[in-house]
């Protein structure tokens, strides 16, 4: 694995998730998930307000090589949109830690966080699935 960060959580949709204040989280897709898609062209993410809920989808990702889903970690209710993303989709690619972020939620069940890998266990996952 190339950039991952020890702060963040993972999900196996290659998914990170950054805890902010409270009860907000900060999540993005990893650099493995970019790197595996290619060039990003176009986010849809959700907008402000709108629901999420864990492991069902929450937009979609494109790239040249294909349209992925988009599968939201946590559930809650999204507070944030980076709408940078819109005219500059290719941020994720260059930055998918820090500027390349999709949107912060207000998780509704902290426990979910539970559920998600730490970076040594997708390190884990990612390396199992290469092999």
């Amino acid at each position: 694995m190339t950039n991952a960060t020890a702060n963040l959580l993972y999900s196996k949709e290659h998914e990170w998730v950054l805890k902010l204040d409270g009860n907000r989280v900060r999540i993005g897709i990893t650099d493995y998930a970019q790197k595996a898609l290619g060039d990003i062209v176009f986010v849809e993410n959700p907008s402000v307000d709108d629901d999420v809920t864990a492991n069902e989808s929450m937009g979609t990702i494109e790239s040249v090589k294909a349209v992925s889903e988009l599968f939201s970690p946590v559930s809650g209710t999204v507070v944030t949109v980076n709408e940078n993303l819109e005219d500059a989709p290719e941020t994720i690619n260059e930055h998918p830690y820090d500027a390349g972020w999709l949107v912060e939620v207000e998780v509704s069940n902290l426990e979910d966080l539970e559920s998600l890998l730490k970076e040594e266990e997708y390190e884990a996952f990612i390396n199992e699935g290469e092999e």
